[in-house]
């Protein structure tokens, strides 16, 4: 697993979205970026975090931020998850998990007493010069959006 601090350049990466087209960490070079990471589509926890990210993109545009999502869900479920909950951000198709094993968030989990290896729910912010400004480790969904663009007000 990957140690990612703040202050740290954040990984690069090169995957597909939801809509099949390439899309890399550098494509966003100047700007600033949240990069959230989530269990699966279609779930409750993960679709009223993405709704919250979809319905706080004024807000966030102002801070001149872009978001992105990522699992390890298909380029398929992704569209799907989309278009359902009409997402107006990119989501990253991560199957392989390489960009979840960059950024740490691939580890063990437990629920009912069974372990397990899935995605913490992990919100990177990362600022115009490509370093993790912030990590938002093990997130819980409600107010965590308010939280990050309160907080982007200190992200150059």
């Amino acid at each position: 697993m990957a140690e990612l601090n703040e202050g740290k350049k954040a990984p690069n990466f090169t995957a597909i979205d939801d809509q099949g087209e390439k899309i890399s960490l550098t494509d966003f070079a100047g700007k600033k970026v949240v990069l959230y990471f989530y269990p699966k589509d279609m779930t409750p926890g993960c679709t009223i975090q993405a709704c919250d990210f979809r319905d706080s993109m004024a807000a966030l545009k102002r801070k001149k931020v872009a978001v992105i999502g990522v699992s390890r869900d298909s380029q398929a479920r992704h569209e799907k998850f989309k278009e359902k909950h009409d997402l107006n951000f990119p989501l990253i198709v991560d199957e392989d998990g390489e960009l979840c094993e960059k950024y740490g968030v691939w580890q063990e989990k437990q629920l009912y007493g069974k372990k397990f290896m899935g995605i913490v729910r992990t919100t990177f912010v990362v600022d115009s010069k490509g370093k993790v400004a912030k990590i938002y480790p093990n997130v819980k969904v409600k107010g965590h959006v308010d939280q990050v663009i309160a907080d982007l007000t200190d992200v150059q």
